[in-house]
């Protein structure tokens, strides 16, 4: 399914692409500030593309209709998965990579970038795209699929870098489930950034300037 984004150019002819991905019940307009906040100057322009996750029911959330990567079951997150959801905008987000691709953005000058459902979308399609990418960014998230995630990784993104951060205080989304990402990442040879700040489910000033230098490596 082709997905409806907005679009953001530090300037003509981009250099870079960084696709973000909102959390659940969000949409792409939700982390146009955030990326606003960024200086990533040095590299030449870059073009930042907000996808709009389709609207379904959420069984967590009584049924009801909102914007969602992927149906979530319960608080556990983890224990009784959404697979079908989570292939389904797989595919969709990699129509995005391949679609910038087209643009003129060879693929490791593209960087994923998610919160929350958003993190777990990058982390499940960017450890199995199939061209090397620039890096993947999981915010306030966890990685899905965990137990398949060793046997379908892209040997392209074998060394992928990997920012992860995450807030001490997270109610929606417990610390402990992007500390068991981290492990599982470094565990698998992965170079992971691995942050956590004194905040709840959200995001923080330390933590852009974090990831506005990370991005600044990776895309150098």
């Amino acid at each position: 399914m082709a997905l409806e984004t907005l679009e953001m150019q530090s300037g003509d002819f981009p250099v870079a692409s960084i696709i973000v991905l909102h959390g659940l019940g969000a949409d792409g307009n939700d982390f146009v500030p955030i990326a606003q906040e960024l200086d990533l100057s040095v590299v030449g322009p870059v073009r930042f593309v907000f996808p709009h996750a389709p609207v379904i029911p959420v069984t967590w959330n009584n049924g009801m209709r909102m914007r969602a990567w992927y149906d979530i079951h319960g608080s556990d997150l983890v224990r009784r998965e959404d697979e079908a959801g989570l292939r389904a905008s797989l595919l969709s987000v990699q129509a995005l990579v391949d679609r910038e691709i087209e643009r003129g953005i060879p693929a490791n000058r593209i960087v994923l970038m998610g919160f929350s459902q958003g993190c777990a979308m990058s982390l499940l399609t960017g450890l199995r795209a199939p061209k090397r990418l620039a890096g993947i960014v999981g915010l306030s998230g966890y990685l899905p699929l965990s137990d398949t995630t060793a046997s379908e990784r892209s040997s392209a993104n074998a060394d992928v870098p990997v920012f992860l951060a995450h807030g001490q205080y997270d109610p929606v989304v417990p610390l402990a489930r992007g500390q068991a990402a981290h492990d599982t990442l470094q565990s698998l040879g992965y170079p992971v950034e691995w942050h956590t700040y004194p905040m709840e489910h959200s995001v923080c000033g330390p933590e852009i300037e974090d990831l506005n230098r990370w991005l600044l490596k990776v895309l150098a």
